[in-house]
């Protein structure tokens, strides 16, 4: 009996940005000198389900979530959705691809054309991908505001005359417009109140629940992923450094620095005291990444062995995978 495929699977993903040179600079320098943002990132999203992704900035998380839309061209690897092979040459194909997988933006404010009423921003992705008739439009728009629990009131207004969290909500309305399986939430409430960001992840909560949504979320806040997602995978200078259930890591993180995000989390309840887990200094350039393992050169654990072999995202304890050498002992 042949199994379902998964709804994406992203495997060994690179994505490199080349840094221009002078002519002598590129002469010297082989091979060219690139910013390695994203260096081999695999993973899958099942029908229903939201990955976090997670990692401080510049981890390369961002640049994952573009290039699995192809709103970055990936410098090499393979993206499937449902079992197929996307082609961003095969134009036909990436039309069908952008209505199952749309994108929420971090900053609604700038992602809305302020010179477009919100009624007109919904309506615009509906005619583009020719979901519905004229005539219809005005009546899916008008649901679509509902859904997302703004009113028929927000229809005539611009962005300006919104607030952010309005603002957030009416850019999930446009991702929903064209009924896609898979959204990827680029930090979709980093730039919100916190008080917003309940209501904005509660409604992404009921909006799978109610649709069959698969998320890929993306964040660097580990208190918001908690409550949202069914796996999650740390990133650290373009690389998965840890991928498990969300329950398995909260629980019990193996790798350093799952660890020390973790212990860097704010806990609601000041009675409880948390041992700080201090990373010294900053995470290393992209353009030259540590050799061995990545983290080494902010990791109070690390030892020659890894400087020298780059740790492989290896299974512990079923399910959890991890990068470190030393993880069992750590543990």
């Amino acid at each position: 009996m042949n199994e379902t495929p998964p709804l994406l699977q992203v495997s060994n993903l690179v994505k490199h940005f080349p840094i221009k040179q002078g002519v002598f600079d590129r002469m010297r320098q082989k091979p060219p000198l690139a910013v390695r943002a994203v260096d081999g990132v695999s993973f899958t999203i099942k029908r229903g389900e939201t990955l976090a992704l997670v990692g401080e900035s510049g981890c390369g998380k961002t640049t994952t979530g573009r290039c699995v839309l192809f709103l970055q061209e990936p410098t090499s690897g393979e993206v499937q959705a449902n079992g197929i092979t996307i082609d961003p040459t095969d134009q036909p194909a990436m039309r069908k691809r952008r209505r199952e997988m749309q994108i929420i933006f971090q900053d609604p404010n700038s992602s809305l054309n302020p010179r477009m009423t919100i009624g007109q921003t919904i309506e615009e992705a509906i005619a583009f991908h020719a979901i519905a008739p004229r005539a219809e439009r005005g009546a899916m728009v008008g649901e679509l505001l509902t859904t997302v629990g703004l009113s028929e009131a927000h229809r005539a207004r611009f962005p300006n005359e919104l607030s952010g969290g309005q603002r957030q909500r009416v850019g999930i309305a446009r991702a929903l417009a064209v009924n896609p399986q898979l959204v990827v939430a680029d930090e979709p409430v980093s730039a919100l109140d916190v008080s917003v960001q309940a209501q904005i992840l509660d409604l992404l909560r009921k909006l799978r629940e109610s649709r069959g949504l698969s998320y890929l979320f993306i964040s660097h806040d580990l208190g918001v992923v908690r409550h949202i997602s069914d796996a999650v995978a740390v990133m650290y200078l373009g690389l998965i450094v840890e991928h498990a259930s969300t329950a398995d890591l909260y629980a019990r993180p193996l790798h350093p620095y799952t660890k020390a995000l973790l212990a860097a989390a704010p806990v609601p309840d000041p009675r409880v005291k948390r041992q700080r887990m201090l990373l010294p200094g900053d995470p290393p350039s992209p353009i030259h990444p540590p050799s061995g393992c990545r983290f080494r050169t902010r990791c109070q654990f690390a030892q020659v062995r890894c400087a020298e072999e780059v740790p492989e995202l290896r299974s512990i304890e079923g399910h959890h995978l991890v990068a470190c050498h030393f993880a069992e002992s750590l543990a």
